[in-house]
């Protein structure tokens, strides 16, 4: 609707006022449209309805500031500034609301998420970049409060990078880092952790952020007085307020009524942030929230007749439509006539967006009903399936569920049919379902790309062991050399090399904006990581240990893995997340929270390496690729003697690829990381007793086995056991049902498919915590010997 906006300056008067009126445009249809799209939610249409109404005119300033290359992280009140920025046409609003999964009628998220969450498309359809410096851009939202902020922080990190750190091809991703990542947020929202851990670190970063607070009042029904000190969130970070002596925030406070004053606030902010990369926030006061928060209610019921008499009269688009009047812009009568021509636009584009999905669907319900029909001629059950087409046919806007439901039950009458028609049912309904999972299963991973191809080691006849540390720390120097756009982040990665020194003298050789140390905040090192990744870079965002992640995993879990599936393919974050945990000390250092992490994760690679080898050839084989992934070093391993290989930047690791490490006869047993160095020595112990245990290493979690090798170990040896140092429940529960449900690993076996896990508590300190917490040796031999017992009591006695 609008592209960049010159200042009144340097413009002519007429062409300013054309220019004002544009913005007044825009202004009524987006108000226009949250009106007629609370309609359509209260006749049942839409499901749900959450809108931008009382925030229009603030969001017509930023737009004016906002140029091609820079990002948009914010929530969802934001469609008039994805109007402004022509991202967001009346039927693309309607198509959200509906939930219209065809991505060119709704190209926000394809009918994946609720209205009111926006991004672009950042992606050529064969998952490569597209240039991000000749397009405005928007990371794609998410519902939970604050969640967009630590991503936010990335984003204008990237800027930095890009600035300051040379040989990075930026063709398609910065110019001299002048980009400023815009981030938005309602003023209840700040009382979240996100956002004071996200707006310290862009204090401390010095980045060009612009983060604005839509303050209103309210979050949903609760007052500002319970949600902030002294109600007033640009009154209480003034402690951040930069000044002569010390970097921080420009603050900036401006009413959200005053178009002029608005313009002028965000052309200042965007010239601090581009030029200076300094960060600014923008506290817009006096919004109003003329519809309440959502359509689950109404605000009448929680605001007081003052409060609602005050709306009435500095609600934005009324202030701002006072002021074109006063001001010569336009007549009464000029605006009434903008007015009931966009009315006229807003429901004609809705009664589009709703065609554009409802009729495919009345299409579909059209041929069932005949198929059905002709069915039924020849059907033994024919008054059951003409009972169920007319059911079909009564419903007037049929769903997806309704017809594809229609067509599974009357398989039920059809069941003890052979009609050559029933074959043409079944053969539609599997038509149907290809494009049902193309609607709502796809693109939960990055799709189309190569599988990587294993590249062992290899060593010379005089090969050095080495700690397993040396073998990470060598690689990284690679990585680093070879990848200008790689970096890694993390508490204590910088100066002393990691806690386990496996990046030593890299900050020294490679700079303090390639090999950082970050404060402890772990949310927003995930966030510094997906901000970067998803403008070019290639970033490594470390937490210190497993059991720290769970700060993070809100973040990893609705931002990160959702990214390619609630876009659709249209954004990326090939984010390497790295850590180190199992067994060592202690109920905060050695927690295993595998089977947690497996089941909030699922759109990112779950990778547990059991030497430093293989976790060299996982980070090499991942920068080939750009699924982001989770890498869990072992944090027993770093001391540990391991072969230096002579091809170590060539070594790749495969993703879903088991490893057979002790071949077996018996007894399947299967582990990964720390553990599966006690599993294969007790199988050598095993073999004391007459028992020939297979052993093999998972290595990767997400994607499990893809070949299925583990079955084929168990058709051979016809009995298994999981061990894992996950809580009972955990891991080994998502093992067993890969490897029996999936696999159907169950038709081989002659015993009970077994599990050994941790006990139920965290694992105590000390070493004794450790042997009494997770399993041991003792704990695995006792297990396997026990099911050999059932098996053979006189060829293996009971131990005790």
């Amino acid at each position: 609707m609008q592209s960049e906006t010159q200042t009144k300056d340097s413009i002519s008067f007429e062409d300013f006022k054309a220019q004002v009126i544009e913005d007044y445009r825009i202004a009524v249809t987006s108000r226009e449209c949250s009106l007629l799209g609370r309609r359509e939610v209260l006749t049942g249409k839409a499901k749900f309805g959450i809108f931008g109404d009382g925030k229009e005119v603030p969001q017509l300033a930023m737009a004016k500031a906002f140029k091609n290359g820079d990002f948009r992280s914010g929530y969802y009140r934001d469609q008039t500034f994805m109007m402004a920025i022509n991202k967001l046409s009346i039927e693309q609003f309607f198509a959200g609301l509906y939930a219209d999964n065809k991505i060119e009628n709704e190209p926000m998220s394809a009918g994946r998420q609720m209205g009111g969450h926006f991004s672009t498309h950042s992606l050529n359809e064969d998952g490569s970049w597209k240039n991000l410096m000749q397009q405005k851009n928007s990371s794609a939202d998410i519902s939970p409060t604050a969640g967009q902020m630590p991503r936010l922080l990335g984003l204008a990190q990237a800027s930095k990078i890009y600035r300051n750190v040379e040989g990075i091809d930026a063709e398609k991703f910065s110019e001299n880092g002048n980009e400023v990542a815009w981030g938005t947020i309602g003023n209840a929202s700040t009382s979240e952790g996100h956002f004071w851990e996200a707006l310290n670190a862009a204090g401390v970063l010095q980045v060009p952020m612009v983060l604005s607070v839509w303050d209103d009042e309210y979050g949903i029904s609760v007052h500002a007085r319970h949600q902030t000190t002294k109600e007033n969130i640009s009154e209480i970070v003034k402690g951040f307020q930069r000044d002569e002596d010390h970097k921080g925030y420009e603050i900036i406070i401006v009413n959200g009524w005053d178009y002029v004053a608005l313009v002028e606030a965000y052309e200042k902010a965007a010239t601090i942030a581009r030029k200076e990369h300094s960060p600014v926030l923008i506290h817009v006061k006096e919004l109003t929230q003329p519809q309440g928060h959502s359509t689950s209610g109404s605000h009448e019921r929680y605001k007081n007749e003052q409060r609602l008499t005050w709306e009435r009269e500095y609600d934005c688009n009324v202030k701002f439509r006072e002021w074109i009047i006063s001001n010569d812009f336009a007549t009464e009568e000029d605006l009434e006539n903008i007015e009931k021509e966009i009315k006229k636009e807003v429901r004609e584009g809705k009664r589009t967006a709703w065609d554009n999905y409802a009729n495919p669907m009345k299409e579909k319900q059209k041929e069932l009903i005949k198929l059905l029909a002709e069915i039924s001629k020849s059907s033994e059950k024919k008054n059951e399936i003409v009972s169920l087409a007319k059911e079909l046919k009564a419903i007037k806007d049929p769903l997806k569920k309704d017809v594809f439901s229609a067509a599974r039950k009357s398989l039920r009458f059809l069941v003890q049919d052979e009609l050559a028609l029933k074959q043409e049912l079944l053969g539609w309904m599997k038509t149907f379902e290809v494009l049902v999972k193309d609607a709502y299963s796809s693109h939960l991973y990055m799709e189309n790309q190569s599988p990587v191809e294993e590249v062992k080691p290899q060593y010379g006849a005089d090969a050095q062991e080495v700690d397993g540390r040396i073998i990470l720390r060598d690689n990284f120097d690679q990585i680093f050399g070879n990848k200008p756009e790689t970096l890694i982040f993390g508490e204590d990665s910088g100066e002393i090399g990691d806690v386990n020194q496996g990046l030593e003298g890299l900050q020294k050789k490679y700079g303090k904006l390639r090999v950082a140390d970050v404060g402890i905040r772990e949310a927003t090192i995930l966030g510094q990581g997906i901000g970067m990744s998803m403008r070019g870079l290639r970033p490594i965002a470390e937490v210190q240990y497993l059991d720290y992640l769970m700060y993070a995993l809100q973040t990893i879990s609705d931002d990160l893995s959702t990214l390619q599936y609630r876009t659709k393919g249209k954004q990326k974050a090939p984010l390497i997340i790295r850590t180190r945990g199992h067994r060592l000390e202690g109920i905060w250092h050695s927690g295993s929270p595998m089977g947690g992490i497996l089941n909030l994760v699922r759109g990112i690679y779950v990778l547990v390496p059991r030497n430093m080898t293989k976790a060299a050839g996982f980070y090499n084989s991942l920068l080939e690729q750009d699924t982001p992934a989770l890498l869990v070093e072992c944090l027993n391993g770093y001391r540990l003697k391991e072969k230096m290989p002579e091809n170590l930047a060539e070594i790749r690791t495969p993703f879903g690829k088991v490893e057979t490490v002790k071949e077996g006869k018996d007894i399947t047993l299967v582990s990964y990381g720390s553990t599966l160095r006690i599993v294969e020595q007790t199988a050598h112990e095993l073999e004391e007793f007459g028992i020939n245990a297979e052993v093999i290493d998972i290595q990767s979690l997400l994607p499990f086995d893809l070949d299925h090798d583990i079955v084929k170990s168990v058709e051979k040896t016809n009995r298994l056991l999981v061990i894992d140092e996950d809580v009972p429940g955990g891991a080994s529960a998502f093992i067993l049902d890969k490897v029996l449900n999936e696999q159907n690993a169950y038709r081989f076996l002659d015993s009970k498919p077994d599990t050994l896990t941790a006990k139920e508590h965290r694992p105590a300190y000390g070493t004794d915590g450790d042997y009494f917490s997770k399993p041991s040796s003792d704990d695995i031999f006792e297990k396997v010997y026990s099911i050999f017992h059932e098996v053979n009591p006189e060829k293996y006695p009971k131990l005790r």
